[in-house]
């Protein structure tokens, strides 16, 4: 008899109906692919249970996150080879083989079930968010997903993130650092918002605090800066402290629905509104139009997807929506330009900087890795390994265009149409 690795790589070959570009390796410690290529690593037969039960990206991901599967390799190398041959079915492993038209995959997919041991489903890992898919974006069911995301020990955040603190797209140079090409982020957003001091700015999604104590410190304004994370804002308002900015900074644990002490000069909105919901998003947008002083300006910085022939196809990442950011959705950026002008903002500028964000996001894997020990202390190993593979995984959809990230510029213009920006309006890149 063949041994495991020979057995699973053929029988997943007629299934998926194409070469495996990835080596097997199993549990008997059995080998079988390509020599130099990453090896794909099925620990136990639970993996085959996860990935035969619950076929598709959260199977897989279920197996990742329990360490029943791993990478032996570049994980970028071994992403890249495996990316569209996930076999996207909703079905349990009973459906799947009522489904399935093929003699041949049928009778491929009865033996990867004899081989994967007890017909039991293994319950999920312990890190997988669980909800009800009701009711979502409501104060509290956001309140629930934002405390999945970020409340996981700011001491993590620190080994990915490294002393800038700041969970955004970082905006580069030629051989800059990840601190530098954050604090240059930083600066950008203060440029294009026309910061000065005795202007009020809000800062919706404030993370650990980092915008809201550079636009104090370095350009003299009072921020208001608002998390659904208490453990952001506890971290936040340290910094704010030990920064002697107490009487220029306020952080609050608010619903940007529940902000009522505008007007504001400005708004920035740094990776914030991927939170919002598509249902939600024109009365986030109208809000913050409403918070804003007639000619203020609004910095909505945010991921984007490709859009869909058919959007009402568009499906929430299964990975993402289980175990990174339950109940997030992406918008084509034309989308999002369309709902800031329902709500009343001219859009004056939009800038791609898609780029960026894949090699943020290749620093962020890399500082986990280097910290891999004392992550998985903090928190779980498998929370860990849920970061390293979405961080890997997003950089890699990034690079591809898959997925993009801009920076809208909008504008609430008086009835007198002065916009109150410059003719030259790209100038904050001087």
């Amino acid at each position: 008899m063949a041994d495991a690795a020979s057995r699973l790589r053929s029988l997943a070959e007629q299934v998926l109906g194409v070469p495996l570009p990835v080596r097997v390796r199993a549990w008997d410690g059995s080998q079988a692919g390509p020599p130099d290529a990453p090896a794909l690593v099925v620990r136990n037969r639970r993996a085959l249970r996860r990935m035969l039960f619950r076929p598709g990206e959260l199977g897989l991901a279920r197996a990742w996150v329990a360490g029943d599967l791993d990478v032996e390799g570049d994980l970028y190398t071994a992403l890249d080879a495996v990316s569209g041959l996930v076999w996207q079915r909703d079905e349990d492993a009973r459906g799947l083989l009522e489904a399935v038209r093929d003699p041949a995959v049928r009778a491929a997919v009865r033996e990867l079930l004899r081989l994967a041991g007890p017909p039991i489903p293994p319950a999920p890992p312990r890190e997988e968010a669980r909800r009800p898919r009701r009711g979502l974006h409501t104060r509290r069911t956001d309140r629930r997903a934002i405390s999945h995301h970020y409340d996981v020990g700011n001491d993590f955040y620190e080994i990915v993130l490294g002393p800038s603190m700041v969970y955004s797209c970082a905006y580069w140079e030629e051989g800059g650092t990840l601190e530098s090409a954050q604090r240059d982020k930083l600066e950008l957003v203060c440029r294009k918002l026309g910061l000065g001091p005795g202007m009020r700015l809000l800062d919706v999604g404030c993370g650990w605090g980092s915008l809201a104590v550079h636009a104090a410190r370095e350009h003299g304004v009072d921020v208001v800066g608002i998390t659904l994370s208490q453990e952001q804002a506890a971290y936040a308002r340290k910094r704010v402290a030990d920064e002697g900015l107490t009487d220029r900074v306020e952080i609050r644990v608010q619903d940007y629905r529940d902000v009522a002490d505008g007007p504001f000069d400005a708004i920035a909105s740094v990776g914030m509104a991927e939170h919002v919901g598509a249902e939600q998003y024109l009365q986030y947008a109208r809000r913050l139009y409403a918070l804003l002083k007639p000619g203020g300006r609004l910095l909505n910085h945010q991921i984007a997807r490709r859009p869909q022939r058919d959007e009402s196809a568009y499906r929430v990442d299964a990975f993402i929506d289980a175990y990174v950011f339950p109940d997030g959705e992406l918008a084509p950026v034309g989308s999002t330009v369309t709902q800031l002008e329902r709500a009343g903002f001219e859009v004056r500028d939009v800038e791609s900087i898609r780029e960026h964000y894949a090699r943020t996001l290749r620093r962020w894997v890399a500082n986990l890795e280097a910290g891999w020990d004392r992550a998985t202390r903090l928190t779980t190993p498998g929370r860990a390994r849920v970061w390293r593979l979405y961080m890997a995984a997003s950089a890699l959809a990034f690079e591809h265009n898959d997925i993009g990230v801009n920076q809208v510029l909008a504008v609430r213009t008086p009835d007198s149409g002065a916009s109150g920006l410059p003719l030259r309006t790209r100038t904050w890149n001087a």
